[in-house]
């Protein structure tokens, strides 16, 4: 069998490209998506027998556990019922995204417990598991359809270099898969970040796309003072909240990022003809609101 290939960017029908994707992974078959680290090799996560094709196409070393792609921070919280708030606030930032975290995954009422037997050895062979949210809307489209997650590796064979065009994926795995799915050169050409994540902080497995000086930064606590204004009441509530946390923590007010705190304010009026503040922008667009175009 060799693979049918599917330029995404000349398609007239996208729905029709979704619809083919989760048909053939519904069929038990294998394919290759476009994401933002490098190109994906995705299996069912429900069916063993295409996980376990997955791992022999890939020629891939017994041991090495493989990631489960789920369509939200939310998402995970099935797999993973007890996530650590430190977990939650990383999940939260990075997906969707190019990192992928690692929890421990011994919680009764997971979901990774209804996986076949054979899936969740490979995806959880010592009680952790790995979750990642792709940053590409194709991809999570099709999961959006689908029952359960996807198994998703890297679409090459196991010691090559990953794919960051279709054309290098369908030329590793061309033969074996059903559907290469080709949206052009993956935007970052780089395989994603992989972290471990408990109670006791973070550890960086791999360093990809996200460097570990970028994970410090996503990792703190951040503190944001608003009001409707951002000329004298929010800077000064951010000045004040500085010294007491500094205060409590024993530093100076500019040593506080180093003990994983951020504090800034933002506002979201100005005065005739400006704009918010960029942070008020910027998070309340995280909760759907766009003040983009906003004036006072």
């Amino acid at each position: 069998m060799t693979a049918v290939v599917i330029d995404v960017q000349r398609t007239d029908d996208r729905r029709d490209v979704i619809h083919r994707a989760v048909e053939a992974l519904a069929g038990g078959n294998l394919v290759v998506f476009p994401t933002e680290t490098v190109y994906g090799l995705a299996a069912s996560a429900l069916d063993a027998e295409a996980v376990e094709k997955l791992i022999r196409i890939k020629n891939r070393p017994a041991g090495q556990p493989l990631t489960l792609a789920v369509k939200s921070a939310e998402d995970a919280l099935d797999y993973v019922p007890d996530l650590c708030p430190l977990g939650r606030r990383l999940a939260r930032r990075c997906w969707p995204g190019p990192v992928t975290l690692v929890f421990d995954a011994q919680h009764p009422e997971s979901l990774l417990s209804q996986l076949p037997d054979s899936v969740r050895q490979a995806t959880v062979p010592e009680a952790t598991v790995g979750l990642r949210v792709p940053a590409h809307p194709l991809i999570l489209d099709v999961m959006r359809i689908m029952t359960g997650p996807l198994v998703l590796t890297s679409a090459n064979q196991s010691g090559e270099p990953e794919a960051t065009t279709a054309e290098a994926a369908f030329k590793s795995l061309g033969e074996d898969v059903e559907l290469v799915l080709n949206e052009g050169k993956c935007q970052f050409g780089k395989a994603s970040s992989v972290v471990k994540v408990d109670r006791q902080g973070v550890a960086m497995l791999r360093e990809g796309v996200v460097s570990r000086a970028s994970l410090k930064r996503l990792t703190n606590l951040m503190i944001v003072l608003v009001c409707t204004g951002n000329t004298c009441r929010s800077p000064m509530a951010q000045a004040l909240c500085k010294r007491q946390l500094a205060t409590r923590l024993g530093c100076d007010d500019d040593e506080l990022e180093e003990h994983g705190v951020v504090v800034t304010s933002a506002g979201i009026a100005a005065s005739e003809g400006g704009h918010p503040s960029r942070e008020a922008i910027e998070i309340l667009r995280e909760r759907g609101i766009d003040l983009s175009n906003h004036r006072s």
